[in-house]
């Protein structure tokens, strides 16, 4: 005959008299606590977690008008999405230009002329046929970026001024406050064909403020001579190499 063992278990939690009896006299240990499952919590859902001001910061103008609805019950955040909503479009408008805008001769007096008086205006007198246009265009291309609170326009010089003589060409002209602060002629004052962003900055900045990036402070040319001190020291030190090696 098979030998079965057979064990009882009570409830969980249950004891006998005798047990208790047994605590009581410190024979048996204390009774564990009853197992008890932790609380059902359902998975947090990103949307209908609170806004919070960081999170509000990381949104785009476009998730904060979306967001008005939702949003309506909480003042504080409300407010808060409206005044960042506010800051967004008020950097936008810092960024005015940033590229160089053409223009023909009937837009000169709208462009240029009546500009308002803080907007310093770089217009470039250009022939696509002749080289150094396309030399200086490329380094007005990365002013126009880097100061985006100075505007930039071209022209086809004789659009601008008629039977203008190509040898003069390519020309700027920079306007303020509707008049003609400063006229160069080629590419001589800008160091000839070997010219850079950063000698055309120092140029066109050499008597007047003309090259604004909208962040305020008087660091703009400190940046740019720094800049371009560079870039001839890292000429010259290629040239010696190149000559070492001959």
């Amino acid at each position: 005959m098979a030998d079965y063992h057979f064990v009882y278990k009570d409830v969980e939690g249950a004891t006998t008299q005798w047990d208790d009896i047994q605590r009581k006299l410190g024979n048996l240990p204390e009774k564990p606590a009853p197992f008890k499952p932790p609380p059902f919590a359902p998975r947090a859902d990103a949307d209908e977690q609170p806004r919070s001001k960081e999170w509000l910061d990381a949104r785009d103008p476009d998730e904060l008008e979306e967001l008005e609805d939702d949003l309506d019950d909480d003042r504080f955040l409300e407010q808060y999405r409206r005044m960042r909503l506010a800051e967004l479009k008020e950097a936008a408008k810092t960024a005015r230009f940033g590229t160089i805008q053409p223009i023909t001769g009937s837009d000169f007096v709208r462009e240029v002329s009546q500009a308002p008086p803080d907007v310093w205006v770089v217009v470039f007198l250009y022939k696509d046929a002749i080289p150094e246009c396309g030399l200086l265009e490329t380094c007005l291309e990365e002013l126009a970026t880097k100061y985006a609170e100075t505007k930039f326009v071209k022209i086809i010089s004789t659009d601008c001024i008629p039977n203008y003589p190509d040898r003069n060409v390519p020309t700027i002209l920079v306007y303020n406050n509707s008049a003609v602060k400063g006229t160069y002629v080629g590419l001589q004052k800008f160091g000839g064909k070997k010219c850079t962003p950063e000698s055309v900055a120092l140029a066109l900045c050499h008597s007047d403020p003309v090259l604004n990036d909208g962040q305020g402070g008087n660091n703009v040319m400190e940046g740019v001579r720094r800049k371009f001190i560079e870039k001839v020291v890292s000429q010259l030190e290629t040239r010696e190499d190149e000559d070492d090696s001959d």
